[in-house]
């Protein structure tokens, strides 16, 4: 009786997953649908408004803008953002700095040194350096606002580069337009080559900016913010209630609760700023962990506010999937997980008949082709040349995609149970060589992926056995991207820590050499 019970549930928590797969899936289309029937129209008419901005109005006529730059422990990359924003082309007198540095490491001298090289250049740069970490990113960029001069404020993470008319190209949108409390540029990449990971990440990412963020403003729903490459109207900030940092998406809770205030955001398809991707899989998982944790967190405490708002049931379901977007990958884990003991002993699965099989898994197919079809339409409406040998990669995000839904289903519970936990920064190389000094933990989530990927190899042969051809692929889908994620993991966490162990070897020869010589 137990059993029967325990496979009753397994059975509804299976229909269930299966369903949100197709639903989550089928919005892929509707975002596609969106883009397509807006995009021509709406890149025109924003490159028209420009041009018109310029004709009737001088650069001399900008408003004082401040740039804010959160920092924590990016010894490798605050160098370069800080000569990047200093480089930005916008009237010096009305462009102000804010380096918002809560660094606990060597970070804050590297960044203290650079800052007072570039104030005694002449730019309006200061430093302000926080010990509490309070709220963490959110708290900083509060902290800085109380004492900004702008009222505009654009924000930059540590592993950005913007181009020097980012402030020319997306201001104009804020003073032609009153409306507008945001305006959000496009990421690029500055390092999409390096490897196969980068490459598979930069599809991804170019999907959500180019089709998801562009259908949600041009299709007017409502939109999030990406914590970077983009800029607020302080007073849309403060009729929102401010920044607050009880959820790790500051960004998209900020973003949420000042669209519920009336205020409007504008993505702007061809502003484009390039960001540096992760070249470890335990880093890129630790970022996708906090982005699926953060956004069940905003979604737990914005969408009963949503609900309850005087805005379109249209745009009331796209909050919803979109704040949820991550519970995926519960749905994708609960599928591999449950599709063996299913059909090995749920006697009503194991005797339906095939045309059964057919019609729900065509559902199914339809829905895990969507995804990829929204990275093709990206890839080919992005601008960008040599799109179709990208596309080869798509196989490895596929893999990538499936792999990471141990680690951000366990993200989506910690979310929905309420553990808070901790901001864990994303390591990056800055554009130098080598590897980064900050160590990463050991990653037992692998453990767990190596064996998720195990369980699905073994489902996939039951399958087989029982001629059950159409779940086969699915199930293949998931032993590949567990084993893969998990391999993966071990390979860079070990890799990492043999180059960390000879780069210590060689500091200490050096110093020997040195102290020789000294003799």
């Amino acid at each position: 009786m137990i059993s029967n019970i325990l496979l009753n549930a397994m059975f509804v928590v299976y229909v269930i997953a299966g369903v949100g797969l197709v639903i989550y899936g089928f919005s892929c289309y509707y975002s596609v649908y969106l883009f397509l029937k807006t995009s021509r129209k709406t890149r025109l008419a924003d490159r028209k408004n420009i041009l018109n901005f310029y004709r009737e109005h001088s650069v001399n006529e900008l408003p004082i803008v401040t740039t804010q730059l959160p920092v924590f422990n990016e010894a490798n990359c605050v160098e370069r953002l800080l000569e990047a924003v200093c480089a930005i082309d916008y009237p010096r007198d009305k462009h102000e700095i804010q380096v918002l540095d809560d660094s606990t490491d060597e970070c804050y001298e590297v960044t203290k040194k650079k800052v007072a090289e570039m104030a005694a250049r002449g730019f309006d740069i200061k430093l302000i350096h926080r010990t509490n970490r309070k709220d963490f990113k959110a708290g900083a960029l509060k902290e800085g606002m109380e004492v900004c001069k702008g009222e505009f404020i654009a924000i930059f993470d540590a592993d950005f580069v913007p181009e020097k008319d980012f402030l020319l190209k997306t201001v104009p949108y804020m003073v032609m337009d009153k409306g507008v409390g945001l305006v959000q540029g496009r990421w690029g990449h500055l390092n999409r080559t390096e490897s196969g990971l980068t490459l598979a990440q930069s599809i991804g990412i170019d999907g959500h900016f180019v089709i998801e963020q562009s259908a949600r403003s041009w299709g007017k729903l409502f939109m999030n913010f990406n914590g970077t490459a983009g800029i607020w109207r302080k007073q849309a900030i403060l009729d929102a209630g401010g920044w607050e940092g009880d959820t790790l998406t500051e960004d998209m809770d900020l973003s949420y609760r000042s669209q519920l205030a009336g205020w409007r955001m504008k993505f702007v398809f061809d502003v484009i700023v390039p960001a540096e991707l992760p070249n470890d899989i335990n880093a890129f998982k630790a970022q996708q962990f906090r982005w699926a944790k953060g956004s069940i967190q905003t979604a737990i405490k914005v969408l009963p506010k949503v609900l309850r708002a005087k805005v379109p049931l249209r745009v009331k379901i796209g909050a919803i999937l979109h704040t949820t977007h991550y519970s995926i990958h519960p749905c994708m884990l609960f599928t591999a997980l449950c599709a063996w003991p299913l059909l090995a002993f749920f006697e009503p699965v194991a005797h339906l008949p095939t045309w059964i099989y057919t019609v729900g898994f065509s559902f199914i197919l339809l829905a895990a082709v969507a995804p990829s079809f929204l990275y093709f339409v990206a890839q080919r409406c992005s601008g960008y040349t040599g799109w179709k040998v990208r596309m080869l990669s798509l196989p490895v995000l596929m893999a990538l995609g499936v792999g990471i839904a141990v680690s951000n289903s366990k993200a989506v519970f910690a979310a929905v149970t309420g553990r808070k936990g901790s901001f864990v920064r994303t390591p990056k190389m800055g554009g130098h060589k080598g590897i980064s000094h900050y160590a990463q933990k050991f990653p037992w989530m692998a453990l767990m992926e190596l064996i998720v990927g195990v369980y699905c190899i073994f489902g996939l042969l039951e399958y087989i056995g029982a001629q059950k051809f159409i779940i086969g692929p699915f199930l293949a889908l998931y032993a590949i991207g567990f084993l893969s994620v998990s391999v993966l993991s071990f390979m860079h966490y070990f890799g990492n820590l043999a180059e960390m162990h000879r780069a210590h070897k060689e500091a200490k020869l050096a110093a020997k050499t040195a102290a020789s010589k000294a003799a």
